[in-house]
């Protein structure tokens, strides 16, 4: 969701931002009783490095910090997918980039749509979905347009690719339609992917707000060095408001995170709230939106999201360029600004976002500068 605009805007910013280091704001919100934000210490932004590939693909969505090296992945490093091409056309971008915490940026795959081994209907446009699983296979969404406006974009599907950045199989339909973002839980031989969708009547309601949006539970099998095919597909949270948008391509229910508690957190973007589907890894029945966690506030439109190490919610804003976190209880503790230019400053800049291993630094992408950056 990503505003032309903020990207025209912050482009020329680029040099000056890989110069330093910046100290942002930083807002205590009130914390939880006995328990410190994990935002707490973390007050200083730093660039990483550039996101946008030899092809000039751009506008960085998903963001996912590898956890074992296998292949090409390197233990630590952030896979980053890029969602448009270089002449910054939406739902055309092919590439996935991999950066390593000091800043090295290596092109983890080019996906040539004319070679898939198997379908995903009109193309391939790199969504926020992306996750990588034991082996190293690497999972992302496709949302593709053909010229960068809603009137073209297509169900899609998700990729995988083993961990040398070949595509070795692609999932579709039984309910995949426009995967925008996803997170994903691993047991033994089995995957449970956890996939938002924003294409359910979306298109034909021309701008207006569609309540389709969906969430679907895949479950994967994986068998030797075969890779890990569908088994299940179970629709587990619906009815999340969605429409096109001539900036930002759609809008719908974007990020998601896994609790300590198998709840599954979602932004629902529309609606400016976080909400939460109970038992998202056993349950067998939609939860429809779930429960309301939060709403207002210091969120304005959340999209990206990631669940902190003590069980917060951190949601980055597609209205203005702040992180906040918020409790399961839904209290909102800690509010940090990532990005302060443009106006409504940081408004369109930021998206996926992850968090370090070593639990102390959160990395995120500024789609306005084509960076990925670091909260520490």
């Amino acid at each position: 969701m990503r505003l032309h605009s903020s990207r025209t805007r912050f482009w020329g910013r680029v040099g000056v931002v890989a110069a330093a280091a910046v100290v942002f704001g930083a807002t205590a919100v009130g914390g939880a009783v006995g328990r410190a934000p994990f935002l707490g210490p973390l007050n200083t932004v730093s660039p990483v490095a550039s996101t946008v590939p030899a092809n000039g693909d751009q506008n960085p969505y998903g963001t996912f910090v590898v956890q074992h090296s296998v292949g090409k992945l390197r233990r630590g490093n952030v896979l980053i997918s890029n969602f448009n091409n270089g002449q910054n056309l939406q739902g055309t971008g092919t590439t996935l980039v991999q950066v390593s915490p000091d800043g090295a940026v290596g092109e983890f795959a080019r996906i040539d749509p004319a070679k898939l081994p198997g379908p995903c209907p009109g193309g391939v446009g790199l969504s926020t979905a992306l996750t990588v699983l034991p082996g190293g296979w690497v999972v992302v969404g496709s949302t593709p347009t053909t010229d960068g406006t809603s009137a073209t974009v297509q169900a899609g599907c998700l990729l995988v690719l083993d961990s040398n950045g070949t595509v070795r199989e692609t999932i579709v339909g039984d309910g995949i339609n426009g995967p925008w973002d996803m997170t994903a839980v691993s047991f033994d031989d089995r995957d449970e992917l956890f996939v938002t969708n924003v294409l359910n009547g979306t298109v034909a309601g021309g701008g207006a707000e569609v309540d389709q949006g969906t969430v679907l539970r895949i479950t994967l099998c994986r068998q030797g060095d075969a890779p890990p095919q569908r088994v299940a597909t179970t629709r587990i949270g619906s009815g999340f408001g969605q429409r096109t948008d001539q900036a930002a391509l759609v809008i719908g229910p974007t990020g998601v995170g896994l609790g300590h508690d198998d709840t599954l957190y979602v932004a629902d973007t529309l609606a400016n709230r976080i909400t939460a589907i109970p038992d998202a890894v056993h349950r067998t029945t939609d939860a429809g939106t779930g429960t309301t966690v939060s709403t207002g506030g210091h969120l304005n439109g959340p999209l990206g999201l990631a669940v902190a190490p003590g069980g917060d919610v951190l949601t980055v804003n597609s209205g203005d360029g702040n992180l906040v976190e918020t409790t399961p209880a839904g209290d909102q503790v800690a509010v940090r600004t990532l990005d302060s230019s443009g106006t409504p400053p940081g408004a369109g800049a930021l998206f996926g976002l992850a968090v370090d291993l070593d639990h102390d630094a959160v990395y995120f992408v500024d789609d306005a500068a084509n960076f990925l950056n670091v909260l520490h």
